[in-house]
Parts: structure tokens; C-alpha cells; sequence
């Protein structure tokens, strides 16, 4: 498997990290409509191409609020994987949903989170250190505090070799 694959339906999986209400109040880096939107295109693409999907949640009833339901209106069977840190890859269930995938040669994970400087970054620089997958972060479908969080966020998991995509 090399970067210079392009992205299949075989070779990828997705993860969507967050999208929750009060995680999106906070986001300032893009119209949080716009996201909301990019996000929804990307899981109807995702739904559409038969792409393995896993959803995280984090704090629900206690603070974050429940998925957002346009997400979930797109993979009603897919369980939410609740967890209480703020890192994805910290959860077991996560990881075992991922690996699950790349059992099946899907090593390209492309990613769609709330906070990209904490949620998104975190998960990132986990998973390529303890992985040999690949990651994809998907930048309109993403969101940070403000547009400089966003922006060096992006900037360090590129560093770290995160590929930086569009929903589209």
C-alpha cells in the first residue's frame, strides 16, 4: 500500500469522530451549515460505495449531546462508540472497528472529526504510531476552535504524513 494509491471503496474505511452539537458549537475554523453539510456528503459517498464506517462519540449525555441525526439518518445500523477520552484511539473498541477493516486490506482510514486540534490530531498521530495505516483527513469535513487551530493542526498531522483531502 503506498500514498500514491488513490482511494478505493477496497482499500479505505472512514471515522467519524465527534460530530456531535455542542462539539460543533465550538467550532469556528468553517460555517458549521457548510460542515454539517460536507460531513453528510461525505457519509451518503461513503454509504453509496459500501464503505466500512465507524462513528465515535464522546461525553453524550453529560455534555457533547447525541450524534447528529443526518448522520445518523445515513447508517442507522451503525453503532456509536461512546468513550469519555477525548482521543479516539485511546477507546479499545475503536481500535478493534479499525483493525476489523484493515484485516481486510482497508489501511487508508479517511477521517472526519470535531475538535481537528484535539479530537482529529490526537487520533492521528496515535494511530500512525502505533499503526502502518494510513490516514486521511478530510478537512472541509472537519472543524476546529478557530481557523488557526483548524489550519495548524492540518499543518502538524501533514508533518507527521496525514494526507489532507476534501470531502469530495
Amino acid at each position: 500500500m503506498s500514498k500514491l494509491e488513490v482511494l478505493t471503496p477496497q482499500n479505505s474505511q472512514l471515522i467519524f469522530i465527534d460530530h456531535q452539537p455542542q462539539m460543533a458549537f465550538g467550532v469556528q475554523s468553517i460555517d458549521r451549515q457548510t460542515l454539517k453539510n460536507n460531513t453528510v456528503g461525505l457519509a451518503k459517498a461513503a454509504r453509496i460505495f459500501d464503505i466500512p464506517t465507524t462513528i465515535t462519540t464522546v461525553e453524550t449525555e453529560s455534555f457533547s449531546g447525541h450524534t447528529y441525526p443526518e448522520l445518523l439518518d445515513v447508517f442507522p445500523e451503525t453503532p456509536l462508540l461512546e468513550r469519555t477520552s477525548m482521543n479516539s484511539w485511546d477507546d479499545q473498541k475503536v481500535r478493534d472497528a479499525l483493525a476489523k477493516g484493515a484485516a481486510e486490506g482497508r489501511k487508508k482510514i479517511v477521517v472526519s472529526g470535531l475538535w481537528t486540534e484535539v479530537c482529529n490530531l490526537t487520533f492521528a498521530l496515535s494511530a500512525l504510531n502505533d499503526t502502518d495505516y494510513e490516514i486521511y483527513m478530510v478537512a472541509d469535513a472537519s472543524g476546529g476552535t478557530t481557523a488557526e487551530a483548524h489550519k495548524y493542526a492540518m499543518d502538524r498531522m501533514v508533518q507527521a504524513g496525514v494526507v489532507p483531502v476534501t470531502w469530495q
